[in-house]
């Protein structure tokens, strides 16, 4: 069975926290608006999507490119998740860091039972 919030690939730095009653999530997306931002939980996955387009142009007096640099991309993060509540997640963007609050459902008993061993 896969850990809560396993994931492959790192493309932007996530920090979670897991408290008894929700998981919290940051993620450093700089300079990224809100609006190139996705968020969605497709059934056991929780998947973070960050679009970014930045041009930077210098030219010189004849309006020829002297120099030019582009980032430009998509950057994707996917975790696994299980019994959580989805209608209620909370997510704010606050200094390019992505904040998410993830209650867990309530009733569901995520309590570890140790085994006798006869």
């Amino acid at each position: 069975m896969p850990l809560p919030f396993g994931t492959g690939s790192q493309p932007f730095r996530t920090d979670i926290r897991e408290e008894e009653d929700k998981y919290s999530v940051e993620a450093e997306l700089p300079g990224i608006a809100k609006e190139d931002i996705d968020i969605q939980v497709q059934g056991n996955e929780l998947i973070i999507r960050a679009k970014r387009n930045d041009i930077v142009e210098q030219k010189d007096d004849s309006n020829r490119i002297i120099r030019q640099e582009r980032r430009s991309g998509e950057f994707i993060r996917r975790f696994y998740v299980d019994h959580i509540d989805e209608e209620h997640i909370k997510a704010k963007l606050e200094e390019g860091v992505l904040k998410l609050e993830i209650p867990k459902r309530p009733g569901d008993d995520q309590s570890r039972r140790r085994i006798q061993i006869d």
